[in-house]
């Protein structure tokens, strides 16, 4: 039996300005009031972030030819099988932040980026590592990052899901790196495309809308006549949530992704009248609108990183693909005033070797490489962590993972150790027993 004390398990008599007891009934009482188990409520501290927009560059980019400026290796390339960087270099904003040349219009954001350049995982496999990216464990089924963020803090967005992955990849994990597991469904991402932002099954075509409220009204009073009789139970409860939301998308998705109601300007500012970067460039503009309605937690995908060979026209190639985009994403949200509380994250699985792998390629390198944040109270302009001369391996301010996730949920307000869910006998959670903030990079 579920109930809102296994988010509490750790964390003392007081949550946020909640008491304990306020926060029991939430689900509990669903049957009788109707309580949204994604309304929004406080952390267990104050936040910098109300919303996380992660970008996953899958297969693993380059940092040497991207955001890790290692000069030592281009003079040592040729010794033995060392490949010196493929792409040049040069300081961008006030703070000099060394920013390859695949990045011109990011570049002129430095300022507001915080590159981490210590990240280490231990693993070079796809699989293992992805999957412990998105949950926090390869070994067994574990809820989502996004899953954990939007049960701990619920969502602004009435008629939206609280968690919504836009073209995630259907292999490495599939489902899983946006699945709840054993946390309640109504916390799992939403799955849509980004090409024209199509969701499947989203209309019904023999019944109108009135006739669908009828009947889901039917279903719902006689779900919480069951509830009444397992109450707290997770599944019912899922369930009588997901039929209200899907009820509630087949109005609010169309109007929220209909990007032709965005002026040409939006298009060009998001590189969506590009045909290189067009596709990433509409999954941004959803982003941002996804964002302003609410949204907690967005992720995003780009394909395409695992360059094994030709790394230096792979990056580039890659590159252009969500350089204006992304570069648009944090000038709009800028604009909007929504940066501040709007933590971008961007990263893949892992790094690339200093060795040649195939012919002007890098092979699969977890001991060290790059992700880096903006907004959401990080420090712009700000690198933190390095690797060794030859950028092979994490030297400094090294970040796991699960320190990376840590930091994640502190700037949101939530307590990594206090985030919990008791399941099979024991509390789990995103961090399973590791982790550590990094307060070294925030504002």
């Amino acid at each position: 039996m579920f109930s809102r004390r296994h988010f509490l398990a750790s964390s003392g008599p007081a949550f946020g300005s909640l008491a304990l007891s306020a926060l029991l009934p939430r689900w509990s009482a669903f049957s009788a009031s109707g309580v949204n188990p994604l309304a929004p409520h406080d952390g267990h501290h104050p936040a910098t972030a109300k919303r996380v927009i992660f970008l996953f560059m899958n297969g693993g980019p380059s940092h040497h030819e991207t955001f890790d400026y290692k000069p030592e290796l281009a003079r040592a390339g040729g010794s033995g099988r060392l490949l010196p960087p493929a792409l040049n270099f040069s300081p961008a904003g006030e703070s000099g932040l060394m920013i390859s040349e695949a990045f011109p219009e990011l570049s002129k954001h430095a300022d507001d980026l915080c590159l981490l350049n210590g990240m280490s995982i231990g693993t070079n496999g796809h699989h293992q590592a992805v999957v412990r990216l998105h949950t926090g464990n390869e070994m067994f089924v574990r809820p989502s990052m996004g899953s954990w963020i939007v049960y701990g803090l619920g969502s602004e967005a009435e008629d939206l899901p609280g968690f919504i992955t836009i073209d995630p990849i259907a292999n490495l994990g599939g489902a899983g790196n946006y699945g709840s597991a054993f946390l309640p469904a109504t916390f799992q991402g939403t799955r849509i495309g980004g090409g024209a932002g199509s969701v499947p099954n989203l209309y019904n075509d023999r019944l109108t809308r009135d006739d669908q409220r009828r009947q889901l009204d039917f279903i719902n009073r006689s779900n919480r006549r069951l509830l009444e009789k397992i109450p707290g139970n997770p599944e019912v409860e899922g369930v009588i949530q997901s039929y209200e939301m899907a009820f509630k998308m087949q109005t609010s998705v169309p109007e929220t992704l209909d990007l032709d109601s965005e002026p040409d300007s939006m298009f060009d500012l998001y590189g969506i009248n590009d045909g290189v970067s067009a596709n990433f460039g509409r999954q941004c503009l959803m982003a941002r609108r996804l964002a302003e309605r609410g949204v907690r937690f967005i992720q995003l995908t780009a394909n395409g990183w695992d360059h094994h060979g030709n790394v230096g026209p792979g990056v580039l190639d890659r590159g252009a693909a969500i350089d204006k985009p992304i570069a648009g994403l944090l000038s709009d949200l800028k604009q909007r005033d929504l940066l501040r509380d709007t933590l971008i994250v961007w990263g893949g699985e892992f790094g690339r070797g200093a060795n040649e792998d195939n012919d002007g390629g890098r092979g699969h390198n977890g001991s060290g490489f790059t992700f880096w944040m903006a907004g959401g109270g990080v420090k712009g302009g700000h690198v933190h962590g390095a690797t060794d001369e030859i950028g092979q391996e994490a030297v400094e301010g090294v970040m796991d993972f699960h320190d990376l996730h840590a930091t994640i949920l502190h700037l949101l307000g939530l307590d990594h150790h206090k985030l919990t869910y008791h399941y099979a006998g024991r509390d789990f959670r995103l961090t399973d027993t590791k982790g550590k903030v990094n307060h070294e990079i925030m504002a």
